[in-house]
Parts: C-alpha cells; sequence; structure tokens
C-alpha cells in the first residue's frame, strides 16, 4: 500500500468515525434547517433553489476537475464508477436545486454542507483515479453490476420521492401534508432510503472503504432525519399510518 493509499484510507476511517458521532448528535437534535429551522429571522437564510446549487456543486465539480486533470489515463472501470458518482451529483446539482420548493437554508449550513461536499468530492475521486485497480473482468465482475443495480434503483427511489415530496402542496403552501403513494407507502423517510440505497450500491460497485465510509456517513447522518420526520408525522397527524417505518421497510 503507498503511502497516498494510507492517507486515503486514514481519512475513509475518519469519515465512519465522524459519521457515528453526527449520528448520536443527530438522534439528540435536529439539524436546523427545513422544517426545523429555530429563529429563522435571526439567521443569515439562502433561498431553497441557491442552497441546494452551492452545496451539492462541489460533489460534482471536484471529481469531475480530478478527472480531467489526470495525468495518467484512467481505466474503464475507474471512469464508468467515477462518471456514476458524478451523475448522482450532477441531478443534484442542476436539476433537483432547479426544481426544489423547499424552505430557505440557514448560510451555515449551506457553507457546512460545502466544505464537507468538497472533502468528500476530492476523496472519492482521488480514490478512483490514483488508488482504485480495476482490470477488465471487474466489468462483468457480480459485485460492480450488483452495485450499479442497487445504485440506481435507490436513484430511481430517491428522485420519484422528491417529485412526489415538491406536489404535495400547491404553489404558495406552507403546511406539511401526508406524503402518499411509492416507498411513502412503507417508510416515512422514502427519499432519504433511496439515498442510502444508492451509496451502499456504490461502495459494492467499487468495492473500496472511501465508498463504503460515505454510505456510512450518509445512512448515520440522513437516517436520523427519517426517523425525526417519522416522529414529527405521528405526532402531528392522527390518520397516520402506524405500520409505515422510518426509513428501512418492514425494518426500521
Amino acid at each position: 500500500m503507498t503511502y497516498q493509499e494510507d492517507i486515503v484510507q486514514y481519512f475513509s476511517w475518519g469519515l465512519i468515525l465522524s459519521g457515528v458521532a453526527f449520528f448520536f448528535k443527530q438522534m439528540r437534535s435536529h439539524t436546523p434547517y427545513g422544517r426545523y429551522v429555530v429563529s429563522p429571522e435571526r439567521a443569515r437564510m439562502l433561498p431553497a433553489k441557491v442552497a441546494w446549487f452551492l452545496q451539492e456543486l462541489p460533489s460534482f465539480l471536484v471529481p469531475m476537475l480530478l478527472l480531467l486533470h489526470a495525468h495518467n489515463p484512467s481505466g474503464l472501470g475507474q471512469t464508468l464508477l467515477i462518471c456514476t458518482f458524478c451523475f448522482h451529483y450532477f441531478q443534484r446539482t442542476f436539476i433537483f436545486s432547479l426544481l426544489t420548493r423547499g424552505r430557505p437554508s440557514p448560510l451555515f449550513i449551506v457553507i457546512s454542507a460545502s466544505i464537507f461536499c468538497s472533502f468528500n468530492g476530492f476523496l472519492q475521486g482521488y480514490y478512483m483515479l490514483y488508488c482504485a485497480k480495476y482490470d477488465k473482468t471487474w466489468l462483468s465482475d457480480i459485485r460492480l453490476v450488483t452495485g450499479l443495480i442497487i445504485f440506481f434503483l435507490g436513484m430511481a427511489i430517491n428522485i420519484h420521492s422528491d417529485y412526489m415530496l415538491r406536489n404535495l402542496r400547491k404553489p404558495g403552501e406552507v403546511t406539511y401534508k401526508i406524503p402518499k403513494g411509492g416507498m411513502f407507502e412503507y417508510v416515512s423517510g422514502a427519499n432519504f432510503f433511496g439515498e442510502i440505497l444508492e451509496w451502499y450500491g456504490y461502495a459494492i460497485a467499487t468495492w473500496s472503504l472511501p465508498a463504503l465510509s460515505f454510505a456510512i456517513f450518509t445512512m448515520c447522518s440522513i437516517g436520523p432525519r427519517a426517523y425525526h420526520h417519522h416522529r414529527y408525522y405521528l405526532e402531528k397527524f392522527t390518520d397516520y399510518p402506524k405500520s409505515r417505518k422510518a426509513v428501512i421497510p418492514f425494518i426500521l
């Protein structure tokens, strides 16, 4: 293992540990954006479309710049996987951000998310371009095929769930409603479930610690948010289906 690979492994373990710590913090308190913003008049806020664009952009831009400026041509396996990663963030940056009808987000949340996305974009891109090694047989490996199927299934669930959430309310409405249909019939956080599924699929497809560490961090970050959404629905709506889980169908 080279010095660069050692550094990547250390950062990956650090991401896992910080994810676990963030999980326990999230379970005790809400991250203040969306419905959980406290005293928005006291915080510097950014419109939702601007906030999502700025915070998601580094995850697309950083690995793409690494790919375009790589000294050695990458193999097809590496290129396929880094483009898969960027495909998710292209959708989040240039499509989701333009369509979202979410509430304004605090500036400090946007800055924090942008810093994290820059770090993670560099970690995933650098590992894929300079550390990962895939031979020609990897393109038919069961791990790549299975991982990509799970990734795109999760992405489809995520996009469909976001579409359903956007159309819950008419323009100008601010009250929350019970989401119905699709994966929302099984979990309160269907959009979160889709994204978690995506990144575990990506971790299987890459068979790498950096991707696994990001999948774990994602689960620790948005899993508790799905749990808080679940509790919110149960408290606010007496007719909320009791059979629904928070984020993992039939389990949690």
